[in-house]
């Protein structure tokens, strides 16, 4: 068995493999950037070794400081996580060459399905159906349009070397198709040095199924069933389940057979988990699903294939990786219960999902009924460098019922500030009609966002409960010091019994002036000595509140002044947060309409593009493709036309 292991990650994941290596006596070595050089799985870790600065492609992506840090420490194995390097076969061989056990699959599996086209024409080879489209060599732009056209509408552009919903984009008009290959393109090289593509047909009415599969080196292969992560923002997973539900014995038998045997045609060792489309029209049927891809690594919602087998996975990559069998047969395993796993993440749903950074000033994740995997802890903070993801929530019970109870209520407890998160969406996705009766397809989320994303106004009860926290913010008031709490959230809301010290010019009435992010409100309290209707707390010496939706918002004394500035009202086009730009479309003096393309930004691994709020004409321009930007900084001003 393996004694010491070096993880080649950061955040969640690598709490998460240093929780299961400590249990079975492995010591642990942590990595870091200067970023990470406070993170929460550096101070877990058994010792941590500093790999370079903050962006990843110079600490977290450059292989030979990993295995300089494995050397240097005597680790005797390196686990990758996700992401990063944990498909990079050259990397995967560099360890095996060092001498290093790579917990992971061989270098040449990674190869084989690593790139989407040759693990499809792998795939046809094995007998597993794949979906119709087009895989050659060919990348010029004619010929991706013309084979597009022959595939028919709608279409997806997907990056031969992409994941994790990056380097993709749907086409539904030939006229679009262009311009979503370059920007495709443009993603994939950002993201994975390599531009090549291949076109796939869309299926309309989509369901994305996944099955977890287990190699070992003595040729056993299993499955550990199927998962459901049709639940999807932008080719992203927000919420994923196991089983799937609308899943017969006899389609998921059809399923899983054709995972193990992809896994099988390629000598699979390790955790890997093959994806597959469903055509989910007619229900869930085994001739209307096809192999879309293999990621050959743990997958972000392993946790909850753990909860309805029993297995801790990350104990079986190290077992598999030292050499030993699997730990259970086929026949020994088993579905038991429901499993569901939301990704929060620190993005404002209310601003487009802009990602959120900055400190975790106050951090309430759920304690009871649900399992949280998280990287972060209250002090720390979320950078710009790397994926915005704080934690994972994970619900599991008997009936899918009861796990969605459970999983609402986890979104709903969870407060965080000043950082944005999506809890109240996760909370509102749980809530539509149509994924709780299990007969979403991906498309859901788009087809409703207007209902699942939170009003940008102010709930009432957070705007009176905020006028009586600043009336009673006083020397002699019962506004407890930062850090403690004046309610518990997971049972009714029963803040200040009493109000000392509380006054108002108008006896038992009043106005009370103050602010709620910064933006001036005000609220009339008819009665000092009610129960709060929300909760309020107070976190680095700002009094914060929220209704148990998952939203929170600041609450300050009223200002005397103090305008925001770079309003969409006056032109200026204000970069929503720190990046880089990496395309810019117009020059000073340009003419352009409402809506058209004016900048594009990359942060967080995502592009973003800055539109014209109102026609008219470029007066002033302040971006250069490759530059650095900050929150807040004026990229461009739109002079409106007369």
């Amino acid at each position: 068995m393996i004694k010491s292991l070096l993880i080649a990650n950061r955040g969640e994941i690598a709490c998460r493999i240093i929780r299961t290596a400590r249990a079975m006596g492995v010591r642990t070595i942590a990595v870091y950037s200067d970023a990470d050089a406070k993170a929460l799985h550096v101070r877990q870790a058994d010792e941590a070794v500093h790999i370079g600065p903050s962006p990843a492609r110079e600490s977290y992506l450059v292989g030979e400081k990993i295995t300089a840090a494995a050397k240097a420490t005597g680790a005797e194995a390196i686990h990758p996580g996700y992401g990063f390097l944990s498909e990079n076969a050259d990397f995967a061989q560099a360890v095996k060459d060092a001498g290093i056990i790579w917990v992971g699959p061989n270098p040449d599996s990674i190869r084989a399905m690593g790139l989407k086209d040759a693990a499809k024409e792998r795939m046809i080879a094995a007998g597993v159906p794949v979906t119709p489209g087009y895989l050659g060599e060919d990348q010029s732009p004619e010929r991706l349009a013309a084979e597009a056209a022959k595939v028919g509408y709608p279409v997806l552009i997907k990056a031969v070397a992409g994941g994790g919903g990056k380097g993709m984009r749907r086409v539904d008009d030939p006229a679009d198709f262009a311009d979503a290959l370059l920007s495709c393109q443009r993603e994939a090289a950002s993201s994975f040095g390599n531009t090549q593509v291949l076109i796939e047909k869309y299926i309309l009415s989509p369901r994305h199924i996944e099955v977890q599969v287990f190699g070992d080196s003595h040729g056993n292969v299993v499955h550990l069933f199927e998962r459901d992560c049709s639940l999807q923002r932008r080719h992203q997973k927000v919420i994923e389940e196991a089983p799937a539900p609308g899943m017969d014995e006899d389609t998921r038998e059809a399923i899983c057979a054709a995972a193990v045997k992809a896994a099988k045609a390629v000598d699979y060792v390790g955790a890997g988990t093959i994806e597959f489309i469903a055509d989910a029209s007619e229900g869930l049927r085994a001739d209307r699903i096809w192999f879309m891809e293999m990621n050959t690594r743990l997958q972000v919602e392993h946790p909850v294939t753990e909860e309805i087998t029993g297995q801790d996975l990350v104990e079986w990559q190290l077992r598999v990786a030292s050499g030993e069998t699997l730990p259970k047969r086929q026949d020994e395993l088993a579905i038991n219960g429901w499993a569901m796993e939301a990704r929060l993440y620190a993005e404002d749903p209310v601003t487009g999902f802009l990602p959120s950074t900055g400190p975790l000033t106050h951090l309430m994740l759920p304690e009871h009924q649900v399992r949280v995997e998280t990287g972060v802890y209250e002090g720390g903070s979320v950078t710009p460098f790397y994926d915005p993801m704080i934690a994972k929530l994970v619900a599991s019970a008997s009936s899918r019922t009861e796990v969605i109870a459970k999983l609402k209520t986890a979104c709903e407890t969870t407060a965080v500030w000043p950082v944005k998160t999506n809890a109240a969406f996760l909370a509102r996705c749980l809530t539509d009609d149509l994924f709780i009766a299990g007969t979403m397809d991906t498309g859901l989320l788009a087809a409703r966002a207007d209902s699942l994303i939170p009003p940008a106004t102010v709930p009432d009860a957070v705007r009176q409960a905020g006028a009586m926290a600043v009336a009673a913010a006083s020397p002699g008031s019962p506004l407890r010091q930062s850090g403690d709490s004046l309610i518990d959230r997971r049972e009714a809301p029963t803040p200040w019994q009493k109000m000392f010290g509380f006054r108002l010019n108008a006896g038992n009435q009043g106005v009370i002036h103050f602010a709620i992010d910064g933006k001036p409100d005000s609220a009339t309290i008819e009665d000092p000595w009610q129960p709060l209707p929300a909760w309020v707390e107070t976190a680095g010496g700002t009094i914060i509140s929220g209704i148990n939706d998952g939203r929170v918002f600041a609450i300050s004394p009223a200002r005397a002044s103090g305008v925001a500035a770079g309003a969409a009202g006056d032109g200026a086009i204000l970069s929503p947060m720190p990046g880089r730009i990496i395309a810019v479309e117009v020059v000073a003096g340009d003419i352009v309409t409402k809506g058209q393309k004016l900048v594009t930004l990359e942060a967080m691994k995502m592009e973003h593009s800055l539109v014209a709020p109102f026609d008219g004409t470029v007066a002033e321009l302040n971006a250069e493709t490759g530059g650095q930007v900050s929150e807040g900084a004026v990229l461009a001003r739109i002079e409106k036309a007369e």
